[in-house]
């Protein structure tokens, strides 16, 4: 119960931070709060929100995936190839199924060889990196279905399909990890692996399975970007491992693992989305957005650090049996 308190403050912060970052954009810009920039703020935030989500997954468990922008490239560049033969739906299978075996080998690479994940992902981004770029010849490939267009470029409800398919997965995988037994081994796992083992639960195939969701739903956010743009482009991944990392850690998820949400990460995936879309509208230089998004990340970090080490502080001064309460304000004062 007290984890779950800690982990909605967190969520609260970032919610906090959300709603300033709005606040102020939509005094520094009339076109920020209208109807029609709100829905391309969530239209440009699915892409990193779907990586962000399957990221959620690994990052709990202790471990990191920085493989997702180039599974993204190559599950789109496979995807593409096959829809020039083939109708959507064999496509979409496709695109997802070499999305789920790339997640697969980084699972098995980290489990089996007991490989560090940054290694063994590194290692995968480069290696789909460079056979997008080979089976592409480094030139974008159209796709004409219109079928798989929709996916990027139909609207439901006056609603862009992407925030649709963005608000569905993170139903789907949030219930998945709040609320099912494989959600309680990732925490279990991400908390203390070797306890977790002990107890009893499947460690390798808890830390595999969410490797493949990553993949997995890094080729769904692939589909998006080919479908939007019509076309799929051997670099369209590139980067944007860092983007899905940096939102699950401003929505609260600790990179020491066993703690964190989909509900955080929605929220830090917008708060990355809202900032581009502000410093767009402000006409902030290119080069300028990079340094504003890297400050956003480090107070983000800086204020989960700051929280933890106060807390730890009072948990020095009441010592082992002391009731939870506050130092006296006046020595709170004198210190």
């Amino acid at each position: 119960m007290k984890a779950r308190l800690q982990q909605v403050a967190r969520e609260l912060r970032a919610v906090w931070m959300l709603l300033a970052v709005c606040i102020a954009l939509s005094i520094a810009s009339p076109v920020f709060g209208t109807s029609g920039n709100l829905l391309n703020v969530g239209l440009a935030t699915s892409v990193t929100a779907l990586l962000a989500a399957g990221q959620t997954f690994v990052i709990i468990l202790g471990e990191i995936d920085l493989s997702v922008g180039a599974i993204l490239g190559f599950s789109a560049a496979i995807t593409a190839m096959v829809l020039q033969h083939q109708s959507a739906p064999v496509g979409i299978l496709v695109g997802l199924a070499v999305g789920a075996v790339a997640g697969l080998v980084n699972g098995l690479l980290v489990t089996l060889t007991r490989m560090p994940s940054f290694i063994a992902t590194l290692a995968m981004m480069s290696v789909l990196a460079g056979l997008t770029l080979q089976i592409t010849q480094g030139n974008p490939i159209g796709v004409t279905d219109y079928d798989f267009q929709n996916i990027g470029q139909a609207r439901m409800g006056g609603v862009p399909v992407p925030v649709w398919i963005m608000l569905v997965v993170f139903v789907v995988f949030g219930l998945l990890l709040a609320r099912t037994r494989y959600g309680r081994y990732v925490y279990a796992t991400g908390d203390n692996p070797e306890a977790a083992k002990l107890s009893g639960i499947p460690v390798t195939r808890t830390k595999v399975l969410a490797f493949v969701i990553s993949g997995a739903l890094a080729a769904l956010a692939g589909f998006i970007i080919t479908a939007r743009l019509s076309t799929a482009e051997p670099t369209a991944g590139t980067g944007l491992e860092l983007e899905a990392i940096a939102a699950v850690i401003i929505g609260g998820t600790s990179l020491a693992g066993g703690r964190g949400d989909l509900i955080g990460t929605i929220v830090g995936a917008l708060i990355l989305g809202v900032i581009d879309n502000g410093m767009n509208l402000l006409d902030v230089s290119p080069f300028l957005q990079s340094v504003v998004k890297g400050l956003v990340i480090l107070f983000a970090v800086l204020l989960d650090r700051n929280a933890t080490v106060i807390r730890s502080w009072f948990r020095w001064r009441r010592g082992p049996g002391q009731p939870a309460v506050e130092a006296p304000a006046d020595e709170r004062v004198s210190r």
